[in-house]
């Protein structure tokens, strides 16, 4: 227990200002998909994440659908937030396989008040930190100590771009030594120092910004807020005058595995980065405002541990273990085939390449969904349907295929933006897609339609083919989803193969698609601060 206190101590340290705070023990994790639904509202995103916090989370998740979540995976049950990162993956350099590297008691979120009036986060409020393209870092060596705090201003390292690289860390964990203080190291050290110093596997730190504009999100999802002058302290800029809560995400992947250790290979974020400049976080606000405006005005104890509030003692009991692990998110169809937990795969999930810069990665690398022929038809018959329809369509469930018959670079919203003016440079990530309608979806039952009859015993010839040589599809089920004005209609398709025996052709139709599934795995661990390796 002594290495816990002691590492939440270094912390604090760090940063100073440590009169008031609390971590949010999140042990669960409610699913690992490729799903965003701030950077890629109602699409499949290119890369995976791993997920805490709400069991309302989803592809086109919104406040009040977190809110409305039956669950949460962290122990305060009145955090209904979602909190996501990508996940971090081993590439084996032999076999060029990845392996998913298994998460230490899932993840902290740190609640630190810092500055004067914190504001608790308004319903909707959605945000970012880092840059999932970057992949060099511009604030000096990224090897060397950052210098003192008090120089920053002297060395024009305070703009936002700055900051941000900056508010990032990869703390390496060795029990039997002194913690390193967080945010000491701003980029994923190579296998190597790993396996030699850092047994108890890596820490990921994320600081979010705390200065706010007001507006519940921006176009980037990023520039409605700020990082004060210091990262976590500081002064907040002009435009960004009022304090929210300051985030900090912690996340221990265990890279001193045996399974690891002493291999060759590399450790990459799921986003295709093996060098950690562009590690990113989500969050969107699950909690009850005037609940969190009082755990702010009330949960000041400076030791952090949520079981010295009052109010969320009172309001508990807080959730144990079990019950934080056993809260998971529904995986949409769309998904269920694909597991990012399962040993030896032959690409990161989305088929991600990876790309360690030092130029910015190249967007849409990879074709981010396993089943896009069938959904490519599908989408081709929808457009067809609302031909001419003023209504947008960018904001469908259906990942946005453009084509049955090319290959699609990805599924993925995301695109680069156009540069800010210089003083409001703060690192935008993409611009988002269409606004969905905020009215939450409701869908009607399906209908099936029953194959054709086989054709008469002769030889004829088999329909036009597909994106797959030798293989049509027929429409057995159609959905219709209403988002508020808008009417979509989900056609759902089954290969049907053609086989010509003795001038019969015969026509079979397969099973229907494969049921969605949960592939959550458990955690055997909790969070690792004070665990030793034997």
């Amino acid at each position: 227990m002594a290495s816990k206190v002691f590492s939440a101590f270094f912390l604090l340290s760090t940063f100073g200002d440590v009169s008031a705070f609390w971590r949010m023990e999140c042990h669960g994790r409610t699913g690992l998909a490729r799903i965003d639904p701030i950077m890629d509202a109602g699409v499949i995103s290119p890369h995976i994440h791993t997920v805490h916090g709400s069991s309302g989370f989803s592809l086109s998740a919104t406040y009040d659908e977190l809110r409305q979540g039956s669950c949460s995976s962290c122990a305060v049950k009145q955090d209904k937030s979602a909190y996501w990162t990508p996940a971090l993956y081993f590439q084996d350099s032999d076999t060029k396989q990845f392996e998913i590297v298994p998460q230490v008691g899932g993840m902290l979120a740190y609640y630190l008040l810092r500055g004067d009036n914190v504001t608790a986060f308004p319903p909707g409020f959605q945000m970012v930190a880092g840059s999932n393209y970057r992949r060099d870092y511009t604030v000096g060596d990224p090897k060397s100590p950052d210098p003192p705090q008090s120089d920053w201003a002297a060395l024009k390292q305070t703009s936002q771009n700055d900051l941000e690289q900056r508010a990032i860390g990869f703390n390496c964990m060795n029990y039997h030594k002194e913690p390193e203080g967080s945010l000491l190291r701003h980029y994923l050290p190579e296998k190597e120092y790993l396996d030699a110093n850092c047994p108890d596997g890596i820490r990921i730190e994320l600081m979010f910004p705390s200065c706010w504009n007001g507006d519940i999100t921006a176009k980037d999802h990023k520039s409605h807020v700020a990082y004060p002058s210091l990262v976590g302290n500081g002064d907040c800029p002009e435009s960004h005058p009022k304090r929210l809560v300051t985030l900090f995400y912690e996340t221990i992947w265990d890279t001193g595995n045996k399974q690891f250790h002493g291999r060759n290979g590399q450790f990459v974020v799921s986003n295709g980065d093996p060098t950690g400049f562009g590690y990113h976080g989500d969050f969107m606000t699950g909690w009850d405002v005037d609940f969190l405006q009082e755990a702010i005005d009330t949960c000041t104890n400076d030791s952090g541990n949520i079981r010295d509030c009052q109010l969320f003692v009172n309001n508990g009991p807080l959730q144990t273990d079990e019950e934080q692990n056993s809260c998971e998110f529904d995986v949409p169809p769309m998904l269920a085939q694909e597991d990012g937990s399962a040993r030896n795969l032959a690409n990161l999930p989305g088929n991600i390449q990876i790309q360690a810069g030092p130029q910015s990665a190249t967007p849409g690398v990879g074709d981010s969904n396993p089943l896009s022929p069938i959904i490519s038809a599908a989408t081709s018959l929808i457009g067809g349907f609302f031909a001419g329809s003023p209504e947008p369509t960018t904001s469908s469930s259906i990942p946005a295929v453009t084509s049955s018959s090319a290959p699609v670079a990805s599924t993925s919203s995301i695109a680069p933006v156009e540069s800010a003016p210089a003083s409001q440079q703060f690192g935008a990530l993409a611009v988002p897609p269409a606004e969905t309608p905020a009215e939450t979806p409701s869908t009607t039952s399906s209908t099936s339609s029953t194959p054709p009859p086989p054709p008469p015993p002769t030889t004829t010839s088999a329909p036009a083919p597909s994106s797959e040589p030798g293989v049509s599809y027929q429409v057995v089920s159609t959905q219709t989803v209403t988002r508020g004005s808008l009417v979509e209609v989900i056609i759902w398709k089954e290969p049907v193969v053609y086989i010509t025996e003795d001038s019969v052709t015969t026509v079979t139709v397969e099973s229907p698609a494969v049921k969605p599934r949960r592939f959550y795995g458990r955690h055997a661990m909790q969070h690792g601060h004070h665990a030793r390796r034997s």
